[in-house]
């Protein structure tokens, strides 16, 4: 896959097959329309795109109401990676600015999609909507379908067992710890790609030492305190792990203000200081940890180890 930011780099991109979105999450829903617009592609002899936007337009256009607390499923990082796996030929990463916001959604097809892009076919999900205060949509685009020579079509929405899929039904399930609910909605494992350094000695002097993970984008959604089930795959190899999501003042709340994450590798005593890695989430095996008292805490890991060792992954 081919990262481009902004549009005047492009170089040429044969019969581009277009989405737009967010993408938090890169969840089943959005994989079913990167599906399409690849086999769209395919029957065209073109390639697929996807235009995204960051910072989020709710960053930028609220940033003291709903912005400023808008967490996210992934990180700018996390979300290349998944994208990648997707199979999305190109990204276009357009930089959202209050002018951007500004622009039409008839200058946004013409000037950007027809003019720059020169796009073939345009997917959108069910009810998207885009350009200023969100004016175009489907009906707009199969408009302007003709007059501009572009094909279009519309993904209807994508359910679970009878409840919707997005990005906001995830949030909700990874902010209430409940992660194979969120795994099964994003159709792969909820994942976290950070550095990994020292760890606390509030694990180290009950002998599960840890490294800390360090994730580097404000607005990342953690889960709720507790100790998790994951997977750390770090220089082409695989470990099981524990993932322990703990604050001195806890509030109950997904926030990732005052949240240590912290990993205790199982089975292993090599150094990974510094290093990046990617932690697949599988399961919360236990809620809060209570770091102020050790025997207690100690208790309570030895618990979970065994729990976590229990487990197929």
């Amino acid at each position: 896959m081919k990262v481009h930011y902004g549009f005047d780099d492009l170089g040429s991109i044969k019969n581009p097959v277009v989405t737009t979105g967010s993408f938090d999450g890169v969840h089943i829903g959005h994989k079913t329309i990167i599906n399409r617009i690849n086999e769209i592609a395919r029957n065209i002899d073109g390639e697929s795109v996807l235009i995204t936007f960051h910072p989020h337009p709710r960053k930028v256009l609220y940033p003291e109401t709903e912005g400023k607390k808008l967490l996210f499923i992934l990180s700018q990082r996390e979300k290349i990676d998944l994208l990648s796996k997707a199979g999305l030929d190109h990204l276009i990463v357009v930089k959202f600015t209050l002018e951007f916001s500004k622009v039409s959604s008839l200058e946004f097809i013409k000037a950007y999609l027809m003019e720059k892009l020169h796009a073939k076919f345009i997917v959108v999900g069910f009810n998207h909507h885009f350009g200023h205060n969100r004016e175009g949509d489907y009906e707009e685009l199969r408009k302007l379908s003709n007059e501009y020579g572009f094909g279009v079509e519309e993904i209807p929405e994508q359910d679970i067992q009878q409840e919707t899929v997005s990005s906001t039904t995830i949030r909700k399930a990874l902010m209430e710890g409940r992660i194979q609910r969120a795994n099964a909605y994003l159709d792969h494992q909820y994942i976290i790609i950070g550095s990994l350094g020292k760890g606390t000695h509030f694990f180290n002097q009950v002998d599960f030492p840890t490294l800390t993970v360090q994730i580097d984008e404000t607005g990342k959604l953690i889960p709720p305190e507790g100790i998790y089930a994951v997977t750390l795959e770090w220089n082409s190899s695989s470990y099981r792990a524990m993932l322990i999501v703990w604050s001195n003042h806890p509030t109950g709340e997904s926030e990732v203000i005052d949240r240590n994450v912290e990993l205790h590798i199982l089975d292993f005593s090599g150094k990974f200081y510094n290093d990046d890695a990617k932690l697949y989430f599988h399961k919360r095996i236990t809620g809060g940890i209570d770091v102020n008292n050790a025997q207690r805490l100690k208790h309570q890991l030895q618990e979970a180890a065994k729990l976590v060792d229990e487990l197929i992954f």
